[in-house]
């Protein structure tokens, strides 16, 4: 059985590899103040989600180790077991403050979050375990959404309606065709396409259709809003609001903030969160030191911002299409798999970590160099990229 197993495995293994779509793994390392590969070879970051560079921050690393050396290197229980430390709540205090929101709640991350409170949030009124449809609540989703919310919304097993990307008129059209309690998810920065939601009119339409509005704020807090807090600040009518801890923040995890309620209820009934081990001290002292740091990092916001409009304007005189990107997110539309792949390779041998993004996380014949920019890279740093790029 076993041998028939692996077989299978290197059968569909290798189809992968024939569409030029296999991923491997590859050990990048930190040393001497930047990445290296496995060579020892240096590489200068242009793919990750580390935007502010707070993973290295002095402060941050320094609170990590403190707090593991006073509470300990790990939280060995569920949050409800044993695993809430005075700490925890604290932390959590400071992110629903930061947020504008009542409360908050830690989540391992932002799949997790994603993957567990959605269907959480739709059978709310349902009776637990009763089969009871006709109190749950049908799912509008935006068709370029994270793969975490896609599981999120299946894992529901309740309607799910997807609505073309940015499309307000379709989701009207869609959320006026339906009766009972209605929940609008949508990432507010697009991972893929680094362009952005309007929040502001999808709250006004939830409002007006009595709909729920969750918001997926992975890729803009910390880098974008005021003071780094999301596009969500400030926009009234978003009642669900997810973050990650693993991207600006430089640290893991994730959190939901919202209301004092909402945030009672996932206790009560978010999988993801009952059956899971609290997050470590380390992990929390890191956390609430990117708290410190993030207000008052506007200079480094502006630089990430200047960077990826340069790179926007640079890949649009080669005529290669960013997408509607206005953020620090910035795709090079290249077409094909083994192209993409080509075009990476060569960024590679010019010293850049440029990774390739092929299907099935974007659509077929979208396959890209998906860039993130940082506040780390500096002058020289853009003007390398720049010369690399025009090679292209």
């Amino acid at each position: 059985m076993k041998k028939t197993f692996d077989a299978l495995l290197q059968r569909e293994l290798d189809a992968l590899d024939a569409g030029s779509r296999r991923r491997r793994l590859r050990a990048i390392g930190y040393g001497d103040g930047g990445l290296r590969d496995a060579n020892g070879r240096s590489l200068t970051d242009v793919s990750s989600n580390d935007y502010l560079g707070l993973s290295q921050h002095p402060l941050v690393k320094a609170r990590a180790a403190e707090w593991a050396q006073r509470h300990g290197a790990g939280a060995p229980a569920s949050r409800l077991v044993a695993g809430t430390r005075d700490i925890t709540l604290a932390v959590e205090q400071r992110l629903a403050a930061f947020k504008g929101r009542e409360a908050a709640l830690l989540f391992s991350s932002g799949f997790q979050a994603n993957a567990t409170v959605i269907p959480a949030l739709t059978r709310l009124g349902a009776k637990v375990g009763a089969g009871d449809t006709a109190n749950a609540t049908a799912i509008f989703s935006d068709e370029l959404n994270h793969a975490s919310i896609i599981h999120g919304a299946r894992a529901a097993r309740y309607p799910v309606k997807v609505f073309r990307h940015n499309d307000l008129a379709h989701l009207d059209s869609l959320l006026g065709a339906h009766a009972g309690r209605k929940l609008i998810v949508t990432e507010s920065v697009f991972s893929m396409d680094g362009d952005r939601a309007d929040l502001s009119a999808l709250a006004a339409l939830a409002e007006r259709h009595g709909a729920l509005l969750h918001v997926d704020e992975a890729h803009a807090t910390g880098i974008l809003g005021p003071q780094g807090r999301g596009l969500a600040a400030g926009v009234k009518g978003v009642d669900v609001v997810m973050g990650t801890l693993g991207k600006a923040f430089g640290a893991f995890g994730a959190y939901i903030a919202g209301s004092r309620a909402l945030i009672d209820w996932l206790v009560n009934r978010c999988s993801g969160f009952i059956f899971t081990t609290a997050l470590p001290p380390p992990v929390l002292g890191a956390v609430d030191a990117a708290l410190d740091l993030i207000p008052g990092m506007e200079a480094e916001r502006a630089r990430v911002a200047t960077h990826a409009q340069r790179l926007r304007d640079a890949l649009a005189a080669l005529g290669i299409s960013t997408l509607e990107s206005t953020t620090q997110i910035v795709p090079a539309v290249i077409g094909a798999e083994a192209d993409t792949l080509a075009v990476a390779a060569r960024l590679d041998a010019a010293g850049f970590l440029a990774v390739a993004i092929r299907p099935p996380t974007v659509a077929e014949g979208t396959s890209r160099l998906r860039f993130a920019l940082n506040s780390q890279l500096g002058d020289s740093d853009m003007e390398r990229l720049l010369a690399a790029v025009a090679t292209l």
